[in-house]
C-alpha cells in the first residue's frame, strides 16, 4: 500500500528516522544520539536548501563528543570543488596535499595524513589507492555530494584505527532514503572559473512512487593548466566525469537500497621531471554498494543496519620515457570489499541515568596489485581486517552526558619485502671485470626478496564527558587510546615511483602504533554568537613517518647515493607529540530594517608536531589566522574574508622552510525561490567568487612538491544551482 504522507529522509544511521506506516499518519522516532555520522538534526541552523544552514553560517555541531566539521551544500555550491582537498582546506585544523591542485588534493588533518585519514562515502570507504602516494586521486567528486563531514575523536573507532587522525565522510542520496515530496526533485550546478579556465557541471534527479524511490546523478568537470603569479603551471590539466545510479524500496520499518557508481579522470602531474615527461593518471572506478536499516517493534533491539561496498579500481601513469616516446610506465589496481553490521539496543533505565548504546562487526578485504615500473615499488598485496566495536551512552540528567566506546580488529597484511643494508645504502662487490682504467668493475648486490605476512591485533578505547553550561554553551572532555597496524605500503615499499620522485623504502618489522589523546572542547550553536572550539594533546608511541634520508636515487636501488632524480624516503617509527587547536566563532553583529544580518566571523587553528629527540614531523602545515565579514539579506549573500598563513620554519631534516602568504576571498550570490508549478523550478541561486585576489604565490608547507608547485593565482568564478 502506498504511504499516506512522504518520508523525509533519514538524517543518519542513528539519528531521527522518520517511519511512515500503511494507515492515516506517519510516526516520528528518535534514535539515540550516539554516533556523529549525520550531525545536521542537532545543528542549530537558521536552515535552507543548503543543508541546514542558512547562507554563510558557521555550521556547529554541539551536541557530540567528537569535534565535527561539515561543509554543507550551500558551501559546495559557491565554492564548486573538484577535489575533497579544496572543499575543506580553508578550514580550521584541516589543510590538502596540493600534489596535482584540482586532481589530487588528499585532506590532511591536524597535521596527520594517507594511512591516518580515512575517506569514506556513505559510510563506506573510498577503496582506492590514493593512501600510496600524494599523486593518486580519490575517486569522490564533492558536486554530487549533499554534505561533507570531517569526524575526529572517539567516534573515529566505529570505522577502524586506520581513521587514527579523523574521517572524512562524504554524504548523498545515491541510496534514496525518502520518497521525493510530488513524487520528483532534482537540482542542477554549474560554473565557469578564470585561473584554470575551468568548466564544471553536475545534476541528479529522485523519483518516488509505491514506496519504491530512484535515484540518479552525474558530474563532469574540466580544467586547463591553471595560472599562478609566475604563469602558467605547466601539466595541471585534469577532467573527470561520471555519476551513479540508486534503488531503495522503503517499508514501514524501515529501507534497504542498492546502487551502482562510475568515476573516471585524467589529470597531469605538474612540476619538475614530472611536468618534463608530462606524466597524466587515469583512474577509473566501479562501484556497487548497498546501505539498509530494520526498526523493530519489540525485544531487546531498537534497530539494524548495514552497509556494504565492492569496489574495482584501476589507473594508469602515462608519460614520456627516455627514448621520448609516451607510454604506460606504471599501474595500480586495487580490488576491494567492505562491509559493516550494526545494532542498536533498546534504551536501559539504570539508578544512574539511561544507557543507550549500538555494537557492530566490521570485515575489509583489499588486493592491491602494481605492474611496469609500480611492480617495483610495491609487489601485490593482500590485506584482511575483521573488527568488533561497541559505543555505549549514559544520559545522567542535568545536561550530562557520558560516552565510552571499545574496538579490537585482526588485521593481516601479506606482501613480498626486501632486505636493504642498514644504511639504505647499496654495498658492493667485484665482478671479476677491469674497466678501460683498470681498476675491477663493481656490482650492486642483489637484494634478497620473500614474502612476508605480518597479523596484528589492534585494540583501542576512548571516554567522553558532554555537558551543557549556561548561555547555550556545551563543553566537552574526551580521551582515547588507539592503536593503529601498519599499512602494506608502510611494510612492503621496495622501489621507485616517479609520479612523486621518490625512491620508497617499507620496514616489514614495524610495530604497533599507538596513540594516547585528550580533547577538550567549546561549542555554541545557538543564537547570534556561534562558537565552535577544540584543543588536543596526543602522545604517540612508535609514530611511523616517511624519513627523508638526503640520498638520491634513480629507477634502481644500485643508483641510490648518486646525483639521481628521486629522493629516498623511509618508513621509520620515532615517538612523538602533536598539539594544537581548531576556533572558529561567527557574531551576528546587527539585523537590517530589511530583516538582513551583518555579521562577522574569525578562525584560527595550529599544530605543532615534534618527536622526542626535538626535531619536528615533516611536512606540517602551518599556524593560520583569519576573519572577515558577511551581510545575508532577502536572498542576497556576500562575503569578503581573508586567510593568513604564517611562515613555516619547524621543518624536518633535509626540508626547506616555506614563506607565508595571505587569501583574499570575496562572494556575492542571490537566491531566489520560484512557482515551481509555472517555472518547474522551486528555487535558484546565482553568484560570482573570487579567490586569492591578491595573486599571491602560494605554496603549501604540507606538500612535498611545494618548492616545484604554486597553488593558484588570482581568479574568479561564476555559479548557478537550480532546484526543481
Amino acid at each position: 500500500m502506498p504511504f499516506s504522507l512522504p518520508l523525509r529522509r533519514f538524517a543518519g544511521p542513528s539519528l531521527v528516522f522518520l517511519l511512515a506506516s500503511t494507515g492515516a499518519r506517519a510516526q516520528t522516532v528518535t534514535l539515540p544520539q550516539i554516533t556523529v555520522t549525520a550531525p545536521s538534526p542537532i545543528v542549530s541552523g537558521s536552515g535552507n536548501a543548503g543543508g541546514g544552514f542558512a547562507d554563510g553560517e558557521l555550521p556547529v555541531v554541539p551536541g557530540t563528543f567528537s569535534s565535527v566539521t561539515v561543509v554543507p551544500r550551500a558551501d559546495i555550491i559557491r565554492q564548486q570543488p573538484t577535489t575533497l582537498g579544496d572543499a575543506l582546506a580553508d578550514r580550521p585544523g584541516i589543510s590538502g596535499s596540493t600534489y596535482a591542485p584540482g586532481a589530487a588534493n588528499r585532506p590532511i588533518i591536524r597535521g596527520l595524513d594517507n594511512f591516518r585519514v580515512r575517506i569514506q562515502e556513505n559510510g563506506i570507504g573510498v577503496q582506492d589507492v590514493s593512501t600510496i602516494g600524494e599523486d593518486h586521486a580519490v575517486p569522490i567528486n564533492p558536486l554530487v555530494n549533499d554534505r561533507i563531514e570531517v569526524i575526529r575523536g572517539p567516534a573515529t573507532l566505529r570505522y577502524g584505527s586506520q581513521a587514527i587522525g579523523g574521517v572524512v565522510s562524504a554524504e548523498n542520496s545515491r541510496i534514496p532514503t525518502s520518497l521525493p515530496v510530488d513524487g520528483y526533485s532534482g537540482q542542477v550546478l554549474g560554473g565557469l572559473s578564470s585561473a584554470e579556465r575551468g568548466r564544471n557541471g553536475a545534476a541528479s534527479i529522485d523519483i518516488g512512487a509505491n514506496n519504491v524511490a530512484l535515484h540518479v546523478d552525474g558530474f563532469i568537470t574540466a580544467s586547463d593548466d591553471y595560472g599562478t603569479p609566475l604563469g602558467r603551471q605547466i601539466n595541471s590539466a585534469a577532467r573527470a566525469q561520471g555519476g551513479a545510479a540508486g534503488l531503495s524500496y522503503i517499508g514501514h520499518s524501515g529501507f534497504a537500497g542498492f546502487g551502482y557508481s562510475h568515476y573516471n579522470a585524467l589529470y597531469g602531474i605538474p612540476g619538475g621531471d614530472a611536468a618534463a615527461s608530462r606524466t597524466r593518471l587515469d583512474p577509473t572506478q566501479d562501484k556497487l554498494f548497498s546501505r539498509g536499516e530494520y526498526r523493530f517493534d519489540s525485544g531487546l533491539f531498537e534497530a539494524v543496519r548495514f552497509w556494504l561496498g565492492a569496489s574495482d579500481y584501476k589507473h594508469n601513469e602515462r608519460g614520456l620515457d627516455d627514448a621520448g616516446i609516451d607510454s604506460i610506465r606504471a599501474t595500480f589496481t586495487n580490488r576491494q570489499v567492505e562491509g559493516r553490521v550494526e545494532v542498536q539496543h533498546v534504551p536501559v533505565q539504570t539508578v544512574f541515568g539511561t544507557l543507550v548504546g549500538a555494537a557492530g562487526v566490521q570485515g575489509d578485504l583489499a588486493k592491491l596489485g602494481t605492474s611496469g615500473e609500480a611492480g617495483g615499488l610495491l609487489s601485490p598485496t593482500d590485506t584482511r581486517s575483521l573488527a568488533g566495536y561497541l559505543f555505549e551512552q549514559l544520559q545522567l540528567g542535568a545536561g550530562l552526558r557520558l560516552q565510552a566506546s571499545g574496538r579490537i580488529e585482526a588485521v593481516r597484511a601479506a606482501g613480498t619485502t626486501s632486505f636493504f643494508p642498514a644504511s639504505f645504502l647499496p654495498s658492493f662487490s667485484p665482478t671479476g671485470e677491469v674497466g678501460a682504467d683498470g681498476n675491477p668493475l663493481l656490482a650492486a648486490d642483489a637484494l634478497a626478496q620473500s614474502s612476508f605476512t605480518r597479523r596484528f591485533t589492534p585494540k583501542s578505547a576512548g571516554f567522553g564527558i558532554l555537558q551543557d553550561l549556561p548561555f547555550g554553551f556545551v563543553g566537552s572532555i574526551s580521551g582515547q587510546y588507539v592503536e593503529r597496524a601498519p599499512a602494506a605500503a608502510e611494510l612492503f615499499s621496495r622501489g621507485s615511483h616517479d609520479a612523486t620522485a621518490t625512491f620508497e623504502i617499507g620496514d616489514p618489522n614495524l610495530k604497533l602504533e599507538r596513540a594516547r589523546t585528550v580533547e577538550i572542547g567549546l561549542r555554541r550553536a545557538e543564537g547570534p554568537l556561534r562558537v565552535d572550539a577544540t584543543g588536543y594533546f596526543t602522545r604517540y608511541t612508535d609514530f611511523i613517518y616517511r624519513r627523508v634520508t638526503g640520498v638520491r636515487c634513480d629507477e634502481e636501488f644500485s643508483s641510490c647515493g648518486g646525483d639521481g632524480s628521486l629522493q629516498q624516503i623511509v618508513f621509520t617509527q620515532q615517538n612523538a607529540i602533536f598539539f594544537g587547536a581548531e576556533i572558529a566563532t561567527q557574531w551576528d553583529a546587527t539585523h537590517t530594517d530589511g530583516g538582513g544580518v551583518i555579521g562577522v566571523d574569525a578562525q584560527y587553528d595550529f599544530v605543532r608536531a615534534q618527536f622526542d629527540d626535538g626535531t619536528f614531523v615533516p611536512r606540517i602545515p602551518p599556524h593560520r589566522l583569519g576573519g572577515g565579514f558577511f551581510w545575508r539579506e532577502n536572498g542576497l549573500f556576500a562575503r569578503v574574508n581573508v586567510l593568513h598563513a604564517f611562515d613555516q620554519r619547524q621543518i624536518a631534516a633535509n626540508e626547506t622552510t616555506t614563506d607565508g602568504y595571505t587569501l583574499l576571498r570575496a562572494e556575492l550570490s542571490y537566491t531566489q525561490p520560484t512557482d515551481r508549478k509555472k517555472s518547474g523550478i522551486r528555487e535558484f541561486t546565482i553568484g560570482i567568487r573570487g579567490d586569492n585576489l591578491l595573486d599571491e604565490q602560494v605554496r603549501n608547507a604540507a606538500s612535498f612538491r611545494k618548492d616545484e608547485i604554486l597553488l593558484p593565482g588570482r581568479s574568479v568564478r561564476l555559479f548557478l544551482h537550480a532546484r526543481f
